[in-house]
């Protein structure tokens, strides 16, 4: 039977939310660079990633860095250099989608193949592979059979999505940011196009269906389906989302983490962690408490439904229903409520117009609400929503998210001589150190090995909790003050083990030939935006008939979304349905930013996004 690692994948937004991620049960945490990332907002400081590997390593956990734009010629350089301080930082590796990296004259730090270099056959996952990539980003938008393809043809770990925000076109083709407002996702500025309302029209530019927010996706929940992704061959699991604070990480963290640990349990040794230690936390996790726009589990068993159409943001859990108006006299109203409240909630409804209200709850009063602001648009029967929940968010607000992990390790006691004797530690990470102490034998008036037993126990504030003790001194006297002073030293000594022993993924060597890419033909679709990444390709057989469109843009209409998910099937007109003639041919989005023809692609369910002149 094979033996596969499994690692959670976690979010940081910085160095605090990632030490929070750890605590909170994460194998691995992913964090911006200073440049370069997709998250322009998120980067961080090569000190503060240099300070979350010392504290990740602990635990052997990972931090990978995001470095996942495509590159301009005039930030080769920059971004070569970079990379060398994050190997000097201890990074373990760095998650990529432009090839220049392959080309650059880097140290031997791991290479990830972001989802943003858009894998979407067995065949690109085999090729990454063998280029060099140790882990593989797969889509969001795969099935189970398609992430088990890919798995065994890449033959190095691939990571899936589990959890958070979806993006709605191909994640490395999408050029709607850039060719509407100049902002581009391929560069960290992604202006998030699926996230705004817009009108669908017919061809006459008639209005078939009220303005909304159809191309916002529900966030993505794979919790109840994590055990067909690890039998499906996934090794790491990522939770999106490296702009949610720490409250957000730690919640849904802990919601996993307990996941994987369920499924290794039961696994009788053919899945184990990735890291190491306890986990520990305050409060029970609950995914419906904190931000999410409704989930979806997408296409691992395709809902009817996938989209948030009314609002790209968390209305929050519902919680009850209106029973009475507004009282102005009174300031506030009744409600039937399924969940307890507390002062200062933050509640919301949906108004008659579809407009979403929120207020601050001043004060509950069994079923009589008393809301801090007037609320003139409530009427009986709308259903209440929380996205405020105080009483959860104070506990998570509290120093780690209420979160703590404990490395357990053994203590064996042993005479070496009538002067000397040893004490023998050993942990769950595989470290072990041994110390020789001086301490004379003398025969104890009483009783020692309780009194040793607490001694020992006391780690203080490091990471180790004395799971064992094998007390082997019998009735041989130690001072107490020896004793303490050999435990922390032989817990400092234990610390310099796991420093010296912790050991990096390295950089796979590139197995491709040289006709590797023979016939194929590269677009702006493929981001090629600099000199090195042109050279990898042509290198390997392949042509490039047009760079990436933030470096030329292509006269005419452009395709600038590409996507699994539908338009017309989320509001029930599939064409391959008896309910198609619904809506008309074609159908146009439009809003601020300009039309947008929508072609409808059946046979392979899915739909583009076209930018008409």
């Amino acid at each position: 039977m094979s033996h596969r690692c499994l690692e959670l994948l976690a979010p940081a937004r910085n160095a605090e939310v990632g030490r929070v991620a750890i605590l909170a049960g994460a194998d691995a945490v992913y964090i911006g660079a200073p440049a370069f990332g997709a998250r322009a907002a998120a980067g961080n400081s090569v000190a503060d990633i240099a300070a979350l590997c010392d504290f990740a390593h602990v635990y052997r956990a990972r931090v990978y860095v995001t470095m996942n734009t495509i590159l301009y010629d005039s930030e080769l350089d920059e971004a070569r250099s970079l990379v060398w301080q994050l190997y000097a930082a201890g990074v373990d590796a760095l998650i990529v989608q432009d090839m220049a990296y392959l080309m650059m004259d880097l140290p031997p730090i791991a290479l990830h193949a972001s989802t943003q270099c858009d894998i979407r056959t067995p065949e690109k996952a085999r090729w990454l592979a063998r280029a060099g990539f140790a882990q593989l980003v797969l889509p969001r938008e795969f099935t189970l059979d398609e992430i088990r393809a890919c798995a065994e043809s890449a033959g190095v770990p691939v990571e899936v999505f589990v959890h958070g925000a979806l993006c709605v076109s191909y994640s490395g083709d999408c050029q709607a940011g850039f060719v509407a407002t100049g902002r581009s996702a391929n560069r960290g500025t992604c202006p998030q196009m699926c996230r705004l309302p817009y009108e669908l029209v017919d061809a006459q530019g008639r209005e078939v269906a009220p303005r909304k927010h159809y191309l916002s996706l529900r966030d993505m929940n794979q919790s109840a389906a994590l055990a067909q992704l690890v039998a499906a061959g996934a090794s790491s699991f990522k939770i999106e989302g490296r702009l949610k604070d720490a409250r957000y990480v730690a919640n849904v963290t802990r919601m996993y983490s307990g996941l994987l640990d369920e499924i290794c349990r039961d696994s009788d040794g053919q899945y184990t962690r990735a890291s190491r230690g306890t986990s520990e936390a305050s409060f029970t996790p609950d995914l419906q408490r904190t931000f999410n726009r409704g989930y979806t589990s997408y296409f691992l068993a395709r809902p009817a439904r996938m989209a948030s159409l009314d609002t790209p943001k968390w209305a929050g859990q519902q919680i009850g229903t209106v029973r009475s108006a507004y009282d102005n006299r009174r300031r506030s109203f009744r409600a039937s409520l399924t969940h307890e409240l507390a002062n200062g909630d933050g509640l919301g409804y949906y108004d008659r117009g579809g407009v979403y209200r929120g207020f601050r709850l001043n004060r509950v009063e069994g079923d009589i609400l008393f809301p801090a602001t007037p609320q003139a648009d409530l009427e009986p029967g709308m259903k209440l929503y929380r996205n405020t929940d105080k009483a959860f968010f104070d506990i998570l607000d509290a120093k780690d998210a209420s979160c703590s992990r404990t490395i357990n390790a053994t203590i064996s006691l042993n005479p070496v001589d009538d002067t000397r004797l040893s004490l023998d530690i050993s942990d769950e990470r595989g470290c072990r150190a041994t110390l020789v102490v001086d301490s004379p034998a003398q025969q104890a008036r009483s009783p020692q090995a309780a009194q040793r037993q607490r001694v020992l126990e006391k780690t203080g504030d490091t990471v180790y909790r004395i799971a064992e003790i094998d007390d082997n001194l019998g009735d041989r006297f130690v001072a107490a003050s020896v004793l303490s002073q050999a435990r922390r030293d032989l817990l400092s000594l234990l610390d310099h083990v796991a420093e010296a022993t912790y050991t990096y993924d390295r950089r796979r060597a590139c197995e491709l030939s040289d006709d590797a890419f023979e016939g194929m033909v590269l677009t702006y679709h493929d981001n090629v935006a600099n000199r090195l990444s042109r050279q990898f390709y042509l290198g390997h057989g392949a042509e490039i008939s047009q760079s990436a469109i933030e470096v030329e843009r292509p006269g005419g209409e452009v395709r600038v979304m590409q996507t699994r998910y539908c338009i017309r099937r989320e509001l029930g007109a599939c064409l391959r349905e008896k309910d198609g003639a619904k809506l008309p041919l074609p159908l146009f989005l439009r809003n601020e930013s300009g039309l947008y023809r929508l072609d409808f692609d059946c046979a392979r369910c899915g739909m583009n996004v076209i930018k008409t002149c």
